[in-house]
């Protein structure tokens, strides 16, 4: 590794002081190998964003790798808003619309107020892939062990698996408090989440039907952390879980998911449904970032 690969810390989606997912992020990471990138990864203990040259023959304009500090990622939503933000910051973007390869697809970008210090990101995702839990009888008393809650504690509502990019298990609480107070057993969590082919629990709660404001938390599969404080992957899957059950609007009218209270990292994602022909068909998510510190060239 050369010294250009020196790693930029930003959070994303803060709503306040102290909040949001931190990313370390590589503006570029020409030359870095995979140990390179899981290094900063482990080095960091976030998920980790690395910019590349797009693919030749490819019709992007980037390449964008995500790593956690035990694995690679496909896609990563909260780094890649991270990564764009900071590219425009640094003055490397000439336009407000942008194609980045992932190694879940193709992902578009589109920057609100470009060239302006407020400038917004979103990212696309396609249409949600909303299932029924397989086995649900079975797995639902592994899963609601895993979160240490009984079936009291769930709201009137399917446990669903959904995935825009990566599978997310979708569970319904009865009330925000539920959630504040879940103390999972997180030795069990990897477990479950490879009997039911999710990368993550992600129990979520009502806040605001009328406002479609609700509240989650992302227990991942094995990223060698416990909690994530914002994930907009699973949030955007959570939007189609709550299409398919009537719980909002198919419209583009902005859906709020609120996360990491429970980690002194209040953290917001803005998820709206793209409409085409009169139908759903994808979402954008989005979110504030903010800049922490340059925090150096792995060593």
């Amino acid at each position: 590794m050369s010294l250009r690969h020196q790693a930029e810390l930003v959070s994303v989606f803060s709503a306040g002081p102290g909040g949001g997912n931190p990313a370390p992020i590589v503006v570029d990471a020409a030359g870095m190998s995979d140990a390179d990138m899981q290094a900063v990864a482990q080095r960091y203990g976030h998920e980790s964003g690395f910019v590349l040259p797009a693919p030749a023959g490819s019709r992007c304009d980037y390449e964008f790798r995500f790593w956690v500090p035990n694995h690679e990622m496909s896609m990563c939503g909260h780094a890649t808003v991270g990564a764009v933000w900071l590219l425009h910051q640094n003055g490397c973007l000439t336009q407000d619309r942008l194609t980045v390869q992932t190694r879940s697809g193709e992902v578009a970008v589109r920057i609100d107020g470009f060239g302006g210090a407020d400038a917004a990101v979103e990212i696309s995702q396609p249409v949600g892939l909303v299932e029924p839990l397989p086995l649900p009888e079975q797995h639902r008393d592994a899963i609601l062990d895993a979160l240490g809650i009984g079936a009291a504690q769930l709201a009137p509502l399917p446990i669903q698996n959904a995935s825009t990019s990566r599978v997310k298990t979708l569970i319904p609480l009865a009330s925000p408090a539920i959630l504040d107070a879940l103390q999972p057993r997180f030795d069990r969590i990897e477990a479950v989440c490879e009997r039911i082919g999710s990368t993550g629990l992600y129990p979520y709660a009502t806040f605001d039907a009328g406002r479609q404001i609700f509240d989650a938390r992302q227990f991942p599969r094995a990223s060698g952390y416990p909690e994530d404080a914002a994930t907009g992957i699973a949030a955007s899957a959570l939007c189609f879980g709550l299409l398919a059950n009537g719980m909002v609007e198919a419209s583009s009218r902005s859906i709020t998911v609120r996360q990491g209270r429970a980690m002194q990292r209040p953290s917001q994602i803005s998820v709206r449904f793209s409409i085409e022909s009169g139908r759903v068909d994808g979402c954008w998510l989005g979110g504030p970032v903010c800049f922490e510190a340059r925090i150096g060239a792995p060593s």
